[in-house]
């Protein structure tokens, strides 16, 4: 039965008892059919809504162990029991108040499963992103079918305003799109033919035509919603301390809830009735359902946070991992930098360098080659003609332009005329770890220009933020030691370990594992092993499928201002694990004192309702404090 109904039964059947019980003393107005009335109210209220709790403690009991619910059944029914006897040889009922306990308890429980329910909403906000149609192409048309019977390799029309349905690559046309649900990113994306998309982004202005390349559950989106339903429903390992924690403290309640009894029963001649509101008190003011929400109402709201900001967390235990680190080692190539060779340094007329290297280099297939192209419609120069062109193997690339004889290549400057202060340029951009190539006029050099794998915008910004935490950086990398050294300098990072094969990554971070707790931050299939075996393996989002898999957290947008993020939001979140532990014990420690009734001499006392009321406004502020979480900037 649902737990709404189950509250809902007990409050309409408790209020008639409440109303009794306020207005008895001054009017001496009863229910109809007295203790009868109450006795049936009281009945159905433990059949219906006490039901789960009984069950649930008699589960614990034939495992030989207690749970959160035992204090509540065994309160409740102690005194619903006892009630009976009391009704049959005239003495005073307690009904209304194994009847007020139970409803209590579920009104902090139901208060709990809505603010849980929002809290959860990362989840149903992602499912319902997903795209329910797609136009795909059948036989020489594009028709409207349901996004389930799309598969791999179809050709899929998307028009302006659609959700892209699928993971893909464009095969023609252009257009902007919104990937925010993706990337956090407000701002549109220009794509083009050769450019992938992601499934469920939105197309703004144009119409394009897809190649579909994951459907299903292999999307992104699918993968996204898989990761953080897996996280929401993990444990930290401060969780197992919880439980060790609730297993002892149980037991330790029903030994002075007993013990509380006897006291007033058998030292201080009071009543059974007497002595038993107080037991009932200790039990219900005790229960450690709040123990039990701590953690992962916390953890639930901290990783979709994160889902939300494009940081996917996969379980309670990376996140927890994640807030002792002390050192955090990147990889180079297409973590700290961009991953392809761009150009970083013009020296001389820039347009005439730039068109003269871009007119040869078209006709060319160097690797170098689209970094100087890219530069030139950068700067969108004009293409020249070219007539006589010649690769020269291992040199460069020449031909006529104007008349003139353009060599664009290997800075062999013995060959050519060149004025010192480019020879010197030469030599300064060579030491920074750039490669250099000339730009020469028939045979006088007129400019140069320097590539290089060049770091990522948010690179020294984000290396900045991680040395402010206290962390140690490093930068792991195969590639040879003068270039990880220019590239480390420019980004601020504390240690370089280069020239380091793939197979041997994994045994780097084993060394530092002596020292620190660490991070490796990569995006590459080498990258894996050494994912795999750091403390905590971040993967960039922009990697192969098997970084991410072997990462514990992946970000989504590629920016490594997000590693910094993704630390914060751990450390945001721990706190509020604990500061929920601080809440969920508070109450009991307060509690149990007076409703032992230790303050009794001096008339402050805590009858069992209103334990059962604290109780419940327990549960809620822990969980409260949780939803806060997920108002915190990171």
């Amino acid at each position: 039965m649902k737990i709404t109904t189950r509250f809902w039964t007990s409050l309409v059947l408790s209020l008639p008892m409440l109303v009794e019980m306020i207005i008895h003393p001054f009017t001496g107005w009863m229910l109809p059919g007295g203790n009868w009335t109450m006795l049936a109210f009281t009945t159905v209220i433990m059949l219906i809504s006490a039901g789960p709790f009984v069950s649930s403690a008699w589960s614990a009991f034939l495992k030989h162990h207690s749970n959160m619910d035992t204090l509540v059944a065994l309160g409740t029914m102690i005194t619903y029991l006892y009630s009976i006897y009391a009704m049959f040889t005239g003495r005073p009922v307690f009904f209304e108040t194994a009847a007020f306990v139970i409803t209590f308890v579920l009104l902090g429980q139901v208060l709990e499963a809505k603010m849980r329910s929002n809290a959860s909403s990362a989840i149903s906000k992602l499912v319902n992103l997903g795209a329910k149609e797609a136009l795909v192409k059948r036989g020489t048309e594009f028709v409207k079918v349901p996004i389930s019977q799309v598969v791999k390799g179809d050709l899929i029309q998307v028009l302006p305003g659609q959700k892209v349905p699928v993971d893909g690559k464009i095969v023609s046309g252009i257009s902007n799109i919104d990937e925010s649900m993706v990337t956090g990113e407000s701002m549109p994306v220009a794509k083009k033919a050769g450019d992938q998309v992601i499934g469920s982004t939105i197309n703004q202005n144009g119409s394009f035509v897809i190649e579909a390349e994951k459907v299903g559950n292999d999307t992104m989106l699918a993968q996204i919603i898989e990761i953080v339903k897996k996280a929401q429903n993990s444990h930290a390992p401060i969780q197992k301390l919880t439980d060790k924690v609730a297993n002892v403290f149980v037991p330790t309640v029903l030994i002075i809830a007993i013990i509380t009894f006897l006291v007033w029963f058998v030292f201080l001649n009071k009543s059974v009735p007497t002595a038993l509101n107080y037991a009932v008190s200790v039990m219900v003011i005790a229960c450690p359902c709040a123990l039990g929400l701590a953690t992962p109402t916390a953890l639930m709201v901290g990783t979709g946070l994160g889902a939300k900001k494009g940081i996917l967390i996969k379980n309670g235990e990376i996140l927890e991992a994640a807030n002792n680190l002390t050192a955090i080692v990147f990889d180079k190539t297409g973590t700290i930098t961009k991953g392809k060779p761009q150009v970083t340094d013009v020296i001389g007329n820039k347009l005439v360098v730039l068109q003269l290297a871009a007119s040869l280099e078209k006709l060319s297939e160097h690797p170098l080659a689209p970094a100087i192209l890219t530069a030139a419609q950068t700067e969108n120069v004009e293409m020249k003609d070219v007539t006589d062109f010649k690769a020269i193997e291992g040199r460069g690339i020449k031909g006529i332009i104007d008349g003139k004889t353009v060599f664009v290549g290997k800075p062999e400057i013995d060959q050519y005329t060149v004025e010192t202060k480019m020879s010197d340029a030469i030599t300064k951009l060579q030491k920074e770890a750039k490669t250099v190539v000339i730009v020469a006029i028939d045979d006088k050099v007129i400019g140069l220009i320097a590539i290089q794998d060049a770091p990522k915008e948010t690179a020294a910004k984000a290396i900045s933020d991680l040395k402010a935490e206290g962390l140690k950086t490093v930068m792991l990398t195969g590639d040879n030691k003068q270039v990880a050294d220019s590239v480390a300098k420019q980004v601020g990072i504390d240690q370089v370990i280069a020239e380091v094969l793939p197979i041997d990554k994994a045994d780097e971070i084993k060394k530092l594992q002596h020292n620190y707790k660490v991070a490796f931050v990569g995006d590459g299939i080498n990258d894996a092993p050494a994912l795999t075996q750091a403390d905590v393996g971040i993967a960039m989002g922009s990697g192969t499928d098997v970084a991410i898999d072997a990462g514990g957290i992946v970000l989504i947008k590629n920016d490594l201002e997000d590693v910094v993020r993704a630390l914060k939001l751990s450390k945001k979140t721990f706190k509020r694990i604990k500061l929920n532990l601080f809440w969920a014990f508070i109450y009991n420690i307060l509690g149990i004192p007076i409703a032992t009734g230790l303050f009794a001499g001096i008339g402050f006392t805590l009858s069992p309702e209103i334990a059962g009321l604290a109780m419940a406004f327990s549960s809620l502020s822990v969980v409260i404090s949780s939803v806060l979480l997920g108002r915190a900037k990171i």
